[in-house]
C-alpha cells in the first residue's frame, strides 16, 4: 500500500491550474512537442517538490529527488491522435531504476488561434495501467555487412505505439481523472469514480524476425504464465468534480 508518494501533491496542482486556466505557453508553432512537457514542469515547481530535468530524451521526463517516483509526459492534440502514441525510447511501465513512473496525459487543442491555449483534460496515471511488465530492459542493437560491398550497418531500434487512458477507458474526457493501483491510501479529498480491471494476455511476443527479402515481420510467441491475471485499479477525481461514468471500453479498436 502505497503512502509516500508525490502523485496527490502534483494531481492536485495539475487540476487547481486547469481550473484557473493556467494556460499552455508554447515558443512559436514550430513548438510541437515540449509545450506541454513545460506546463507540467510548472506544476511541479509548485508542489515545491525537488525534481531533475536530465533532458529532452531521457525517460522519465522527470525525477523526484526525495522520493523514488517518476513522471513521463504525453500530450495530445485534440482532435487527432489520442488513443495510442509513440514510445520511442522506452517501452511504458510502472517502474524503471527502482523508480514508480506515473504518466501524465494532457489533451489541448490541435489548431490553436495562438500560442496560449488550455489543457482541455487531463489523465495522470500509474505506468502499470499501460504496461504490468517491469523487468523488460530496452535495447538497441546492431549487425555489420549489409549492402553490396558489406560495409553497411543496420540497426535494431526498437520503437513502440502503447495505448494512452483516452483509448482504454470511456467517460474521462473534459475533466481531470487519475488512475492509481488499488492499494494506494487515499488522503481526503478524493473519491472513487470507477474501479478499472486489466487482464494480462494469454500469448506474450518474446522476439520477431524482419526478412530483408520479402519485408516480412514475423512475431514469435510465448505463452504467458500469467494468463489471465487480473490488475485492479481505481479512477479517481477530486470530491467536487463531475461524476461521470468511467468504464473500460468494450471494444479497443473502436
Amino acid at each position: 500500500m502505497a503512502t509516500d508518494t508525490t502523485i496527490f501533491s502534483v494531481f492536485n496542482q495539475c487540476v487547481a491550474a486547469c481550473r484557473n486556466s493556467v494556460f499552455i505557453r508554447r515558443e512559436s508553432s514550430r513548438d510541437k512537442e515540449f509545450h506541454f512537457q513545460h506546463w507540467v514542469r510548472a506544476r511541479l515547481e509548485e508542489t515545491g517538490l525537488n525534481a531533475d530535468i536530465f533532458g529532452r530524451n531521457t525517460y522519465p521526463d522527470f525525477t523526484m529527488v526525495n522520493h523514488a517516483e517518476g513522471y513521463e509526459v504525453k500530450g495530445l492534440a485534440y482532435p487527432g491522435r489520442e488513443a495510442n502514441y509513440d514510445a520511442n525510447s522506452q517501452v511504458p511501465s510502472g517502474l524503471h531504476n527502482g523508480r514508480t513512473i506515473f504518466y501524465v496525459f494532457g489533451r489541448y487543442p490541435a489548431q490553436p488561434d495562438g500560442n496560449i491555449y488550455p489543457v482541455l483534460d487531463l489523465v495522470v496515471c500509474h505506468g502499470s495501467f499501460l504496461n504490468a511488465v517491469h523487468d523488460y530492459v530496452h535495447r538497441n542493437r546492431s549487425i555489420q555487412g549489409f549492402g553490396s560491398y558489406g560495409d553497411i550497418l543496420i540497426r535494431d531500434r526498437n520503437m513502440y505505439v502503447a495505448p494512452t487512458p483516452f483509448g482504454l477507458i470511456d467517460g474521462i474526457a473534459h475533466t481531470q481523472t487519475l488512475i492509481l493501483p488499488s492499494d494506494y491510501q487515499l488522503p481526503t479529498g478524493y473519491k472513487v469514480v470507477a474501479n478499472l480491471v486489466r487482464r494480462e494476455t494469454d500469448t506474450l511476443i518474446v522476439g520477431y524476425t524482419f526478412n530483408l527479402k520479402s519485408n516480412a515481420l514475423v512475431p514469435e510467441t510465448a505463452p504467458n504464465p500469467h494468463a489471465g491475471r487480473k490488475h485492479s485499479f481505481q479512477a479517481l477525481r477530486l470530491e467536487d468534480a463531475p461524476d461521470t461514468i468511467v468504464q473500460m471500453r468494450t471494444n479497443l479498436d473502436e
